[in-house]
């Protein structure tokens, strides 16, 4: 297994029931669900002649239909695998998962860890795109893997490690470095030095200026998706940005000017190369770009 690049084929036999195939002689069976015949309901039967209770022959004959069966497609997971403890260099495993037309990626991957192979190792907690655990690459793009369903992925479908962060195990990586970034930027509230005798009030249109960055859940698809932080992870990368972005901006918060300072560094805003991929990364619909480009202009005019 260490080293080899030859992908292993797991092929996974799906159930006749969920295919639609039927024995030999189902054909020839009446529907147990169904009601039909002279005996069924709709006719009162000769027995049954002048008796009140008997429904009226003139009814017509109702007809209870199965549920179809859901139909399934299979889809190849080709997934990059990295088990420290006997791997040298990752390697490529193929699994085959039958899926139905509402499965989520993640359903795929918790089917090949339950069903084919327990050692498969990933992150993931609330599986709604909200706690932002399970980001991957995707056929090379970063996704949530919760968030993406696998009826528009294709038949085969590339699953690897988000880059530019250390692979601890298969597609979990160290996100201490990424964390370490986020925390430089002071993300939270700074108070001015006077504690005040009532409840800070801020109207909608000053929270209507730092309101998008607020929806950051911290799952690391752009900074990982971001080509600067492929080639230098001393760039602080644009979820740190962004986070600071909601702070700098909101009129409650005396610590901008600290922030701008420590993002008024060679690898702070200005190694940003507006390439748009953070943008489009993120699960949130954060427009990641505009941010740091407003950042960047506070940092050059010092209004914000």
């Amino acid at each position: 297994m260490a080293g080899s690049d030859t992908p292993r084929q797991h092929d996974i036999p799906v159930d006749a029931s969920a295919t639609g195939d039927q024995p030999a002689g189902a054909a020839d069976e009446p529907a147990a669900n169904s009601v039909s015949g002279d005996e069924g309901v709709g006719s009162a039967g000769p027995d049954r002649a002048g008796d009140p209770t008997a429904q009226d022959a003139r009814t017509p004959a109702v007809t209870v239909r199965g549920t179809a069966a859901p139909s399934t497609r299979d889809v190849r997971l080709k997934i990059r695998r990295f088990l420290p403890e006997q791997d040298a260099e990752p390697h490529w495993e193929t699994y085959t998962v039958p899926t139905e037309q509402g499965d989520r990626l993640l359903d795929a991957i918790h089917w090949v860890k339950w069903n084919l192979d327990g050692s498969l190792t990933f992150r993931r907690s609330c599986a709604h795109g909200v706690c932002g655990s399970d980001a991957m690459r995707v056929n090379g793009v970063n996704r949530l893997a919760c968030k993406v369903l696998t009826k528009d992925l294709g038949d085969e479908v590339l699953l690897e490690p988000i880059k530019g962060l250390p692979v601890l195990k298969d597609l979990v990586v160290d996100m201490e470095p990424f964390f370490e970034a986020y925390r430089s930027v002071r993300p939270f509230l700074i108070p001015g030095p006077h504690e005040p005798t009532k409840e800070r009030l801020q109207s909608a249109r000053d929270r209507e200026r730092f309101d998008d960055t607020t929806k950051c859940i911290l799952c690391a698809a752009c900074t990982t998706s971001c080509p600067v932080y492929w080639s230098d992870d001393a760039y602080f990368g644009p979820a740190a940005i962004v986070n600071a972005h909601r702070f700098i901006f909101d009129s409650r918060d005396e610590g901008g000017e600290e922030r701008l300072e420590i993002l008024n560094t060679k690898e702070g805003v200005w190694r940003c190369r507006t390439t748009f991929n953070c943008t489009d990364a993120c699960p949130r619909g954060i427009e990641v770009t505009k941010a740091i480009q407003e950042v960047k202009r506070a940092l050059i005019f010092r209004r914000f």
